[in-house]
């Protein structure tokens, strides 16, 4: 499987060590093959065209190079490949001009093929044409030469396996020590650590191809028609390493765009954080990028999806070809990436590399005729300086790219100051993640009713969470953890869906009621959720005017613009909006007047305190006559005695909430709740 990380591609700075290594590897190897041909005459090149045997090679030498055999926990670069069998084989029986020639043939032809950069085919033949060359010498020092010209092929005996076998060893140790090189170089890792993370394998994996070799000679050398039985055992192992590759990437990678999935990214960065562990030096540090894209959902949405995995492909691209070489791109869903940096110097360099990755973004997009800018949101998190393992690294990396899509900064690096977390609620925080696949959140509803008497004016949904140790517990003992993570996407989608569910249950039976659910900033930051709410309303069979959606007001400071799209679209829909808890934020009186609300929700916290505080008093006074005027509702909250109640009457306030008219319920007792009110006032609330 091709791997969307791989930058081997890339053609190396020029003067950086990878260059130099490079430059000086293609010269050795060129200067090889050169002395390798010299002594090769066009009887050896005409006999060699003539003997269909060498065509066989150079047929499964080729077919070996384009099929490497990866197995899983592999790549395809790091895949043994069949063609050491045959070019070993050609090496021992015809000598070291044949063997690099068909080599050649096969890497160029293989490079062409997969569409290799020049360098990376030139530093291939080079490193194959070094390996055979120290082999055959190997072999020149016990006396073994041939050529391909008649009468000059060589054909081992039992008591050649020994030098053959040393020849075999310097060819592997040769090649893996050029490729390694390259790949530490590359990925700016230590040798030593290269050279022994896949040793063991590398090792069986070539003595085993090698080892094949001499047979392979021993049956050229009877008749050509035994050669292509030799390669059905190859056929067999390759048709099964490829079903267990196959099996692994879709395991480990996601299918749209071939890069690794969390699975994958998590394996990773815990091997990352053990190599930084065991750095004495104590100055490595691990980064974790989270990455979000911008008003991805608007382009989905709107060109259909076929046109936006399109887009994420393009992204994907991008980002695999903006990060440094060693680094690994994820995507974790949807819009959502990640980008691991095992070593990273220090916070300045994470920065760079982040901006880096926005301004490859932020090339303009051609699709379906139509040019889109992209912008995304980028998290930073460092290893050991803001968490100490995999999980708060992923955690505080989200919470920084909650701060930069909130803040519109486009790049934060991780803060306690923005973290509200702390030990105790990050153990919550799991907690809640299995809460919400096993079913313990439920909703309960809280009756909103007119102060003058008459229909209720709805039920507010409210969610409760039904822990297995702690009981029911409020909003405000775990929604404050789930709103800096994407946990509040799930949560937001299920209380909507359950809102809708029960809201549909009491149209059927005929309890025509409004119900309010409350919207998260991570919703009005969201574009697409508009037409969430309409597919939602849509699928439970409910006209919009059934719902109230209720934004508080310090949402909308954070970034009013953006928030107002998303509340047009809400309103262009039909559904009804509150503003909650007004008087708690910094809305002007222009804003207020620009928002299409219904309906103005005055905080408990002024309500409580109406009897007792003059000032209280007069600020609820003064919201209620700015409802009146703007032609709104106005709706307290925490009504909780009939003075206050009497209180409220008196200053015209339209309706009230609070345990004076009822508590939440579950929605049995809620269903119970409005049958008897529905007796009472049978007229619909809408």
């Amino acid at each position: 499987m091709k791997d969307p990380n791989n930058t081997r591609n890339t053609r190396p700075r020029r003067g950086s060590p990878l260059w130099i290594y490079f430059v000086a590897v293609i010269g050795v190897g060129a200067a090889a093959f050169a002395v390798a041909m010299h002594g090769t005459t066009r009887a050896d090149l005409d006999a060699l065209a003539a003997n269909p045997v060498f065509w066989i090679l150079a047929g499964f030498i080729v077919f070996g190079e384009l099929r490497p055999i990866v197995t899983a926990g592999s790549a395809e670069h790091s895949g043994a490949t069949t063609s050491t069998t045959f070019s070993f084989a050609a090496l021992l029986y015809a000598g070291l001009p044949v063997a690099a020639l068909l080599q050649t043939l096969a890497v160029v032809v293989c490079g062409a093929f997969r569409r290799h950069a020049a360098h990376r085919i030139a530093f291939n033949v080079a490193q194959f044409t070094l390996s055979l060359t120290a082999a055959a010498l190997v072999l020149r020092a016990f006396g073994i030469s041939a050529a391909a010209a008649p009468g000059r092929l060589w054909v081992p005996e039992g008591g050649d396996l020994p030098p053959i076998a040393l020849a075999g060893a310097a060819y592997f140790v040769c090649n893996d020590l050029f490729v390694c090189t390259a790949v530490a170089l590359h990925e700016r890792a230590s040798l030593l650590k290269t050279l022994r993370w896949d040793l063991g394998y590398q090792v069986l994996v070539h003595v085993a191809l090698l080892a094949l070799a001499p047979l392979v000679v021993v049956t050229m050398d009877r008749s050509a028609a035994f050669v292509p039985l030799i390669a059905l055992p190859f056929v067999a192992v390759y048709l099964n390493a490829s079903v267990s590759v196959r099996r692994e990437h879709q395991a480990r990678h996601d299918g749209l765009t071939g890069l690794p999935n969390r699975k994958l990214l998590t394996l990773r960065t815990e091997e990352a954080l053990a190599a930084a562990r065991a750095d004495r030096s104590g100055r490595r540090r691990v980064g974790l990028f989270l990455l979000d894209l911008d008003r991805f959902k608007e382009v989905n949405d709107t060109l259909g999806h076929p046109t936006g995995d399109r887009l994420l492909q393009i992204v994907a691209h991008r980002l695999t070809h903006s990060v440094r070489p060693g680094d690994l791109v994820a995507r974790l869903g949807g819009d959502e990436f990640a980008v691991l940096l095992p070593s990273i110097r220090d916070e300045q360099a994470a920065r760079e590399v982040a901006a880096r990755l926005r301004v490859a973004l932020g090339e303009p997009v051609r699709l379906e005729g139509l040019s889109f800018d992209l912008e995304a949101s980028v998290g930073i998190a460092l290893y050991p300086d803001h968490a100490p393992d995999y999980g708060l690294l992923v955690q505080r990396a989200d919470v920084a790219m909650y701060e930069a899509k909130v803040n519109r900064t486009g790049v934060e690096v991780y803060s306690p100051a923005n973290d509200r977390n702390s030990p105790v609620r990050l153990g919550m925080l799991g907690d809640l993640r299995r809460a919400v696949d096993r079913g313990e959140l439920e909703l309960h509803y809280q009756p909103k009713v007119p102060l003058a008497g008459g229909p209720p004016v709805g039920l507010e949904a409210l969610l409760r969470w039904r822990h297995p140790d702690r009981g029911l517990l409020g909003p405000d003992a775990f929604l404050p953890v789930a709103e800096q993570t994407y946990l509040m996407r799930s949560i937001g989608q299920y209380v909507l869906d359950s809102a809708l569910a029960q809201l549909a249950a009491w149209w059927r039976e005929g309890l025509t009621v409004r119900v309010a659910v409350n919207v998260s900033a991570r919703d009005l930051l969201d574009v697409g959720f508009a037409e969430t709410v309409a597919a939602g309303l849509a699928r439970h069979g409910l006209p919009p005017g059934a719902l109230q959606l209720e934004i508080t007001e310090r949402v909308l400071t954070h970034d009013p613009a953006y928030a107002a799209e998303t509340l047009d679209g809400l309103a262009r829909l039909g559904v009804r909006l509150a503003l909650d808890d007004y008087g708690t934020g910094r809305s002007s009186l222009v804003s207020l007047k620009r928002l299409p609300v219904e309906e103005i929700k005055i905080d408990s916290s002024f309500v409580s305190r109406l009897a007792d505080c003059a000032d209280d008093a007069v600020i609820v006074r003064s919201i209620v006559e700015l409802a009146r005027t703007l032609g709104l509702r106005s709706v307290a909250e925490g009504v909780e005695d009939a003075t206050t109640a009497q209180h409220l009457r008196d200053l015209g306030c339209d309706a009230a909430q609070g345990w004076l008219f009822g508590r939440p319920m579950d929605a049995g007792a809620a269903t119970d709740w409005l049958r008897r009110t529905m007796e009472r006032a049978p007229e619909p609330a809408a």
